[in-house]
């Protein structure tokens, strides 16, 4: 069993123990991320040390050229929750700003990560980048840490389907609605969080009720639209689901929306805070001729969503 993350500003960590630290956007804490949390562990270990994560808030490029900013794999909520299961002993959330954008990959190390954190052994991943024009590159902090004594440790990259694992391909997998590459990019499904709304109701009417979700982060990567089979994480539990994300031609007029249809479930759940995790894409959506259509293919979806599920082994 690991012990609990502390989220902690750089004035909070003790100053008693060097730290083994990585620093960078981490956005999705996929595979390639795991790997070098698990080298700081294991060097913070071996040493005696402190291991500490550095990561920002918002995404560097929010700041920097705000019309490139990607969508978030994880927004700092969802970062803080899978970080808490990493056995990390601080993970430090910098706020990026203007100012702090302007920093040389030399004043940053000097004035945070050694004077504010206490580092003796930096872990980056082998295309980290960080420091004004991300110029802070493993040959130039290999080079300041010689020169200012910490150790410098370049983690190689993680391979998942022969190619190696990064949030742009992961964003591109989930761009074209492949939840299995996502999937084998992060180590986990790839999941979005929503509080139910009251919608029309037709869900119900049509002998399908569904969770009308309002997703409130902006910057957060939805995909695209179509049917999926979902797991969905309930207060109650956890749950087989088919959900719907898009526009809703059969009926005109109809605003899009994102509806849940939790399988053998039957609760009020307004209010509440639901995850669902993306397992597969099931189909497009389209228009039906008639309700009746409609509501045999939704049958027909149910179904598929729950064959998709169990046959993943994501219902446990």
């Amino acid at each position: 069993m690991t012990s609990a993350v502390r989220w902690a500003y750089p004035s909070g960590i003790p100053s008693d123990r060097g730290t083994v630290a990585t620093v960078g956007t981490f956005d999705g804490v996929h595979l390639g991320h795991w790997s070098v949390l698990e080298e700081i562990k294991r060097r913070a270990a071996e040493t005696g040390r402190r291991s500490v994560l550095v990561t920002f808030d918002p995404h560097p490029l929010r700041i920097v050229r705000p019309e490139h900013a990607p969508p978030l794999l994880t927004t700092p909520v969802e970062k803080k929750e899978i970080l808490a299961e990493s056995g990390l002993d601080y993970a430090v959330f910098l706020s990026f700003t203007s100012a702090l954008s302007r920093y040389e990959p030399r004043r940053f190390v000097e004035e945070i990560l050694i004077a504010r954190l206490g580092v003796e052994e930096l872990v980056i991943g082998y295309d980290h980048g960080f420091g004004r024009d991300r110029s802070g590159d493993p040959a130039t902090l290999t080079a300041i840490g010689a020169e200012l004594g910490f150790a410098v440790d370049v983690v190689p990259p993680v391979e998942a389907n022969a190619e190696a694992v990064s949030s742009s391909r992961i964003r591109a997998a989930i761009g074209a609605g492949d939840m299995g590459e996502a999937r084998a990019c992060l180590g986990r499904h790839y999941s979005i969080r929503g509080v139910v709304v009251r919608g029309e109701g037709r869900g119900r009417g049509l002998g399908f009720a569904t969770a009308n979700l309002r997703v409130a982060e902006r910057d957060k990567l939805i995909p695209p639209q179509g049917i999926y089979a979902v797991r969905a994480v309930l207060r109650s539990g956890t749950y087989r689901g088919a959900l719907h994300l898009g526009p809703r031609p059969t009926f005109k007029g109809s605003p899009p929306t994102i509806e849940l249809h939790v399988l053998d479930f039957d609760a009020d759940i307004y209010g509440e805070e639901v995850r669902v995790d993306f397992v597969e894409y099931l189909r497009e959506i389209r228009p039906f001729a008639s309700v009746q259509a409609l509501i045999d293919q939704m049958r027909e979806d149910v179904d598929a969503a729950r064959i998709a599920v169990d046959a993943r082994g994501a219902f446990t």
